[in-house]
């Protein structure tokens, strides 16, 4: 397939599937239970952090991240008690548990205390290229706290080697600018041009199978690969095109 043809065809998948239909299967459903831009922001942060197994234990398991929170993700994170934090301890979605969940809250809280929230700290350490760096960056400052060693593991740090698939695709919900109703664009200090496709088994084998990915695994360096080939058609909005390979791969078993 001609670099043209590959466009039009990956245009008009992302197209096909960039529309509001989509919300009804997609974890991005939680954040658009909310309305202000912290609540949106923090459930979006927590559905995508337990973003991966089953979509519907995901999508099931992110509403009752936000029943236990009360339904008000940011006041939640802001004013919590220690006695509110033990009402969290049942909760399990494969390895993040009540403990990981915990943390969490305690770390958001650090971020929105200490450095206004979470975004600022993504436009402040982005490379001129990538948002990777500041994903990094994002990870030591969320840690800054006291916390238990296990819950790292659930924040990805692309220098270290992996796709960071799940905040990647946090990034995208909160970066892009959408015309279609899916993707929010509330952080306005960040150029969609940054972002990086969401990398996963789907996009990964879709990606290959139309020469956009060469490289085996799904890691840092396939991301850096992929990402390279978007941008080349568009350079505006590359993740775009993560709609065309999440759907050809999930839905069209392409």
């Amino acid at each position: 397939m001609k670099k043209s043809e590959l466009k039009e065809f990956l245009d008009q998948k992302a197209a096909y599937y960039n529309n509001p239909d989509f919300i009804e299967t997609d974890p991005i459903q939680i954040p658009h239970r909310f309305t202000a831009k912290e609540d949106i922001e923090i459930s979006g942060f927590l559905a995508a952090t337990i973003a991966w197994g089953n979509r519907k234990s995901i999508i099931n398991n992110a509403r009752k991240m936000m029943t236990l929170m009360d339904d008000s993700p940011y006041d939640f994170v802001i004013n919590h008690s220690e006695e509110d934090l033990q009402k969290l301890l049942p909760f399990v979605h494969r390895t993040f548990n009540g403990y990981d969940f915990i943390q969490f809250i305690k770390s958001l809280q650090h971020l929105y205390k200490n450095y206004d929230g979470m975004e600022p700290i993504f436009a402040k350490y982005a490379s001129k290229d990538s948002l990777q760096p500041a994903i990094a960056k994002f990870k030591e400052l969320f840690f800054e706290v006291e916390h238990l060693p296990r819950t790292q593991k659930h924040v990805s740090n692309p220098l270290k080697g992996s796709s960071a698939k799940r905040i990647n695709m946090f990034l995208r919900w909160m970066v892009r600018q959408d015309n279609h109703g899916v993707d929010f664009g509330i952080w306005k200090s960040i150029s969609p041009a940054l972002l990086s496709c969401p990398l996963d088994v789907h996009s990964g084998n879709v990606a290959r199978k139309l020469s956009l990915l060469k490289r085996k695994q799904n890691d840092a360096k396939a991301l850096q690969e992929l990402d390279k080939n978007l941008r080349k058609l568009d350079p505006k909005d590359p993740v775009k095109y993560d709609f065309a390979l999440f759907g050809l791969g999930v839905f069209e078993k392409f």
